[in-house]
């Protein structure tokens, strides 16, 4: 039988990434299930989606339940990320996976960079 620590071990990375940056456990947790995972590339994004959708609401309950998060500044942000979330959801079919692993690249490198400067 197969062992399912190492799923768990990236879990809990993902999981520590998402908790102490305010997100990013996916890109903890691509590149980990990308090579672990044995899933074809589209259902490895969907999937990735989908582990780490459920360590945001941990975390957002968490941030919530120690007062660190203003839900007044949070609305305008969370009204264009579900207009973006359910736009990116119809899009996904029809774009390449070699453009998105790119974009994916190009996301983490310009991120780096902010957070660098």
């Amino acid at each position: 039988m197969k062992s399912n620590w190492p799923a768990r071990i990236a879990g809990a990375a993902a999981g520590l990434a998402n908790g102490l940056f305010g997100g990013g456990g996916g890109m903890v947790f691509l590149p980990i299930l990308s090579r672990w995972g044995g899933l074809a590339q589209r259902k490895l994004y969907a999937t990735c989606v989908g582990v780490i959708f459920s360590v945001c609401l941990v975390s957002a309950a968490v941030y919530l339940w120690r007062g660190g998060v203003s839900l007044y500044a949070a609305l305008p942000y969370l009204a264009g990320g579900l207009i973006g979330g359910f736009l990116g959801g119809k899009l996904y079919g029809r774009v390449s996976t070699k453009l998105l692993k790119w974009l994916f690249a190009a996301f983490l490198f310009y991120a780096g960079v902010k957070y660098l400067l």
